[in-house]
């Protein structure tokens, strides 16, 4: 039986990950309001050296105690395989458990964001002060970056001579280098920004939530488990959550905020009764409001490591031997530097694959170690590697319920390599990975292509191996996105569902279409911009801020 408590909070927030530990700051700054944040994994306890040590990322993905270790449906155009899609299961999300890479996309995402209906406020210049607001970038602040923000940036150092012959590689590749791929001009190559802090994680809970925890009228619950949205009418009016050793619990609320993300999310409004009538019929879930497109327009970003063997002892491997990672971890415990102190994502950078496109539509990171995400090495010593995809991939794929039991994971299917422009882009990449580690700068160094081998040539066999050997490189969106068509969840101006009060979304569900890097910047930005809107603030005033264009382009067309 379902019970009240009897607190009341103005706002609720479902999901202490990225986006919901910038709304529990933002919003929690009138000390009249009454905010609670519901978690359903655990703590980010301050001993956990998996979530705080940068180098120990492969241990939390894929851990139950970390991970809520979703699948994808058997993925059709990829051997039938079902994806592994890590999502964090712990305060800061994500954050807790990705691999620190601070990628805010092209200028011209934006552009492209505000060309749907209802989305001009979405371009660069709307959304360029939020990422500053939110930035605190070492390099240096200036009218692309930030100086003062909760979340430090720091570049990665690049040092490792594998890294130095990566970047004379790209030159001799015919591409360029840049400053700042967050900044000016994104087209090139750079040493990457991260959101590790003196040897540390600096997750979304470190930066934004930790440092307000003490406000009498903030509730941080972990371990509580949003089972359902409840509504009187059209009104959402608070949410079922399911605690250990309790009986489920009605808590009341003022405004109800989803914040569990791209899969959670769209799972949560369908089963509370939002989302497309037929599908919820079929379930006997009672319809509160008709929306199809919640749980459609499933996008995110396939990769693959294109391996080499090194000739010479310069990589990381030697930081994988188990009798060495005493040491490493002690240089990580008491003096925060060495191996430990570093997610090796130091570096990378974004092309063109064809002259049709107007801005990069590849991103490449490099690591100076032959490594998968699960830890294994294929090659058993020294080697390098990039890891490179498309980034604006058109296909699309869908989350639905398969059971009204909120604790089945949903039905996820990606639709990878769907259509031409993904196929075409994908051989694409492969070759231009294989001509920049090809270049002579890497001839002292190379001992060979380990993955995928020099046995993968042509067009067809490129695609099967990445149909065989592909992974999903963590970046879910766009399944609650915002706008004013039919098929849009929710308004983009005030981050409300369509058709209900009270409810509301904020994570990179709302994406209409995704960045063309990491997501984990877009996603603080929203959810920065959507405390303004939620709070009644004047927006920030758009920033005029002239960026590279490779050509001059119409954003109409961009």
């Amino acid at each position: 039986m379902l019970t009240t408590q009897p607190d009341f909070y103005n706002t609720i927030i479902i999901g202490g990950g990225s986006a919901g530990c910038v709304l529990a700051n933002r919003l929690r700054v009138d000390p009249g309001q009454r905010v609670l944040v519901l978690e359903a994994g655990r703590r980010d306890a301050w001993w956990d050296i998996f979530i705080h040590m940068p180098a120990a990322l492969t241990y939390p993905i894929g851990s139950k105690y970390y991970d809520w270790r979703y699948l994808s449906e058997p993925e059709p155009h990829m051997h039938n395989r079902r994806i592994a899609h890590g999502r964090g299961k712990l305060l800061g999300g994500s954050s807790s458990i990705n691999g620190m890479i601070f990628q805010r996309g092209n200028p011209l995402d934006y552009a492209r964001w505000s060309r749907d209906p209802g989305l001009t406020r979405w371009d660069y210049a709307h959304c360029l002060p939020y990422f500053k607001r939110m930035e605190n970038c070492l390099a240096g602040a200036d009218e692309f970056r930030g100086g003062d923000g909760p979340l430090l940036l720091e570049r990665g150092p690049a040092s490792s001579p594998l890294f130095r012959t990566f970047f004379e590689a790209v030159q001799q590749a015919g591409y360029t280098l840049t400053d700042d791929v967050n900044g000016y001009r994104q087209e090139g190559f750079a040493a990457f920004d991260r959101n590790i802090h003196r040897g540390r994680r600096l997750s979304a809970a470190r930066a934004y939530l930790h440092p307000v925890l003490a406000r009498p009228n903030l509730t941080v619950r972990t371990g509580a488990f949003t089972t359902r949205i409840v509504f009187e009418g059209k009104r959402a009016i608070g949410v079922e959550v399911a605690e250990a050793g309790r009986s489920p619990q009605l808590v009341r609320g003022g405004r109800i905020i989803c914040c569990g993300g791209a899969i959670n999310s769209p799972q949560l409004l369908l089963l509370s009764g939002v989302g497309p009538a037929a599908a919820l019929e079929a379930l006997r879930i009672p319809v509160v409001q008709d929306l199809p497109g919640v749980g459609e327009n499933l996008q995110d970003h396939l990769e693959v490591y294109v391996q080499h063997a090194c000739t010479q002892p310069v990589s990381m491997a030697p930081a994988l031997q188990w009798w060495n990672k005493p040491w490493i971890g002690a240089q990580w415990l008491f003096l925060r530097r060495g191996p430990a102190a570093t997610n090796h994502f130091e570096a990378g950078g974004f092309v063109c694959s064809n002259n049709e496109v107007d801005y990069p539509n590849l991103m490449f990171h490099f690591l100076p170690v032959a490594i998968r995400y699960d830890g294994t090495s294929p090659s058993g010593g020294h080697g390098y590697q990039v890891h490179v995809g498309p980034m604006n991939s058109d296909a699309r794929g869908s989350v639905k319920l398969r059971s009204t039991d909120p604790t089945i994971h949903p039905a996820l299917r990606f639709n990878y390599l769907s259509t031409a422009q993904d196929r075409r882009e994908w051989v694409e990449a492969i070759h231009v990975a294989r001509t920049i580690l090809g270049q002579p700068a890497f001839a002292a160094y190379d001992g060979g292509e380990i993955s995928p081998g020099p046995a993968v040539q042509s067009d067809a066999e490129i695609l099967d191996w990445v149909a065989r050997d592909g992974e999903t490189a963590y970046h879910p969106c766009g399944t609650c996105k915002m706008g004013t068509d039919v098929v849009s969840v929710v308004h983009p101006d005030t981050m409300q569902v369509h058709g209900v009060e009270g409810l509301f979304v904020v994570d990179a569900s709302v994406f209409p279409y995704v960045t063309n890097a990491n997501i984990y910047a877009p996603t603080m930005m929203v959810a920065e911009k959507a405390a303004d809107l939620l709070l009644g603030n004047t927006p920030l005033p758009p920033a005029q801020a002239e960026f590279y264009r490779r050509r001059p382009v119409d954003d109409a067309r961009a």
